[in-house]
Order: C-alpha cells, then structure tokens, then sequence
C-alpha cells in the first residue's frame, strides 16, 4: 500500500491521513463541508469559499476535468479540497487541465483517501472549525500548536473584490447595471448579460456617489466571503441608494441588505453549502431545489420593523432566505440562482429585476 504522505489536523485534535493532491503546501482554514454531487469546478472558483477547506460529501471527484469556461472567477482562492476518491484521469472532450494541475497553479492544497463521512460528521455535530493540511510527517504537537496559533482572517472581501471597475456588455442592451463586487461568480454577469444588461462591475469600496454618477437602472450586491458585519463600505451604499433605484442582492448581497435596513445576521452552526436545499416561496407556496454557500444567515426574528418582508424560508432549519421591500424596491434571496440547480426553479428572480429596472423606467417617462 502506498504510505500516506498528506494530512489534516482538526480544532477537535483528530487526524486524517490522505493523500495529497494540487499544491504542497501547509494551510490553516476553516472546514466546512459540500454536498453537491456536480460542479466542483464552480465550487473551487467560487470566491465565497475563500479561505475555507471544503470537504466534499460526493465521493469521486476529478472524473471529468476543468474546462476554461466554466470558472466562476478568474482566480481561485479557495482554502484547500477533501475528498474521498481524486481522479486524475478524466474522461471529457471539454477539460483542458485536471483538478489537480488547476489547484497547484493557483497555490491550492488537496488531500484523498480521507473518510469525508466521518469529516462532515463532525462538522454536523461540532460545528465548523479550524483545520490545518501539512505534511503527513509533521509531529502532531507541532501541527496542533500551528492551527491554535492561526488567527482567521477577517478581510476576504478586500482580497477579492476586483480593485478597478470592468465592463460586461451585451448586444442591443436594455438596462444599465452596476454590480458591486464582493467577490462575484461570473455566472450571475452573465445571467444578467442575457437579460439584456449591461453590467459595470465596481470594487467593493465604491461610494454611493460614485454609483449615481454612472447613471444605472439597477444596483445588484454580489456573494462573497465572510462576515457580512465586516463590509461596512457596501451596507452604507444600501442606505443612502434605497428607494432612489432597484437593488437587488444575492448571498452575502442578500446579508448586507438585510443589515443596511436594521436587521441581524448570525453565524449558522456549519452553514448551507449545496446545490439541493428546498425553499419555500412563501408568495407562491412553491418549493425550490436551490444552490447555497454560505456560512452567515439573516435572522428572520429581527425583520420586524425593519419594512423587510420575507419571501423565501428554508424547509431544512426554517432560516430566512429572501427579503423585500417594495417601498424602497429592493429585494434579495440567501441562495444561489444563477447556479441553476432546478434548473429552472429560480430564474425569474431575475425577471423581477428587470421588471423592476422597466418600471422604473416607464415612470420617469411618464413623470
């Protein structure tokens, strides 16, 4: 049998021994784990697991590559990847690179043959945590001492956020949309693309001046990494831009809404990271299969007084997963619609914004 040549250190003092694949690098993260059974190539370039180790609960992993179109950023900044089975063969016309060879250009540790059911139960049980990947032969006192040592960062939307403004235009465009950049997946520029939008999308540091300047039909928050406390720049545009134009938020988007108009967001026991938790749409009793990561949640019991109204409530733990305000127009959902993964089951949330953005169009005509 091959020796181990990998390992991971838990907060709780456990080890795993795997083997390693991408970089061969030691790191300190957050564990947290995925139960999607597709798509690990959005989850590594998704920027909302930035400085996060995820564990994927789907066993075999790497069967079918990385394509260059399917990045939901530019540059991957994911924490590090375990799981069960790595496949280093893939079988797809479409892949260019393996898993492997993408997670080492971009610095990114991997680790296999771990027993991830044990992991995630943990993590169901325990909560999430810090966890180390290093060297199979580092003294666990010494792996320990580094882990307990590591201070998590509190600073990931500042890292991902993109530091000048970029254009997303499409042909015959009807609206005008400027996005705020908390680390967004590109899915959603071309969702809004499609939708006939022209999308600029700003720095996360951008001032509400700034963004009146540029004249939009609509404002959209982005996911992201992190505490949604800690993008104060973001919840004060959304206080000085409700009312005055469409918003519409997604995710960490969705947080800062929420707090922008008085509410409390919490930090959830493991999170909600997947592409199969059902929601209920409480305006049209539908339920919808929904893609989720994040870690932070919206606290339904602090929407009263606010003027927010919930929209949407998870069946799994009954947490808040959309909100609006029909006076200021706004609104935004917890989860991931651009991920599709109904495939359907969410796609007019973009249709409201653009029937938001048209409304408000028709009446500056008609005024």
């Amino acid at each position: 049998m091959k020796p181990y040549d990998r390992k991971i250190v838990l907060e709780n003092g456990k080890e795993f021994y795997g083997y390693g694949f991408g970089a061969r690098v030691s790191s300190v993260n957050e564990l947290v784990f995925n139960t999607s059974m597709v798509g690990y190539q959005e989850i590594i370039s998704d920027p909302s697991y930035t400085d996060q180790m995820v564990c994927m609960t789907y066993p075999l992993i790497g069967n079918y590559g990385m394509t260059d179109e399917d990045y939901e950023t530019r540059v991957p900044t994911m924490g590090g990847l375990i799981v069960r089975e790595y496949n280093d063969l893939p079988s797809n016309f479409r892949y260019t690179k393996t898993l492997s060879e993408v997670l080492d250009e971009y610095g990114i540790p991997g680790i296999s043959g771990v027993d991830t059911r044990m992991i995630t139960r943990i993590i169901r049980s325990e909560g999430s945590q810090k966890v180390l990947i290093c060297d199979a032969s580092l003294p666990f006192a010494q792996a320990y001492q580094l882990l307990l040592n590591y201070q998590m960062p509190r600073d990931m939307v500042s890292r991902v956020s993109c530091k000048k403004r970029w254009y997303a235009r499409t042909p015959h465009h009807k609206f005008d949309v400027v996005a705020i950049d908390c680390g967004i997946k590109l899915n959603i520029i071309r969702k809004l693309n499609e939708k006939g939008c022209n999308v600029t999308v700003v720095p996360y540091s951008t001032t509400a001046e700034e963004i009146l300047k540029m004249q939009p039909d609509g404002l959209f928050l982005s996911n992201g990494p992190g505490d949604p406390q800690d993008v104060t720049t973001v919840i004060e545009v959304v206080r000085r831009l409700k009312g005055k134009l469409p918003i519409f938020g997604i995710c960490l988007g969705h947080q800062m809404i929420s707090l922008a108009m008085g509410a409390k967001t919490f930090k959830m026991k493991f999170g909600h990271r997947g592409g199969n938790h059902p929601v209920l749409n409480l305006e049209t009793g539908k339920v919808e299969i929904t893609s989720q990561n994040h870690s932070f949640a919206v606290d339904a019991g602090s929407l009263e007084g606010t003027g927010l109204t919930l929209t949407h409530r998870n069946l799994l733990d009954n947490t808040a997963e959309g909100v609006e305000s029909k006076e200021y127009k706004l609104f935004s959902v917890q989860y991931h619609p651009e991920s599709a993964p109904g495939p359907q089951d969410s796609s007019y949330l973009f249709d409201k914004f653009i029937s938001l953005m048209n409304a408000e169009k028709e009446a500056d005509v008609n005024a």
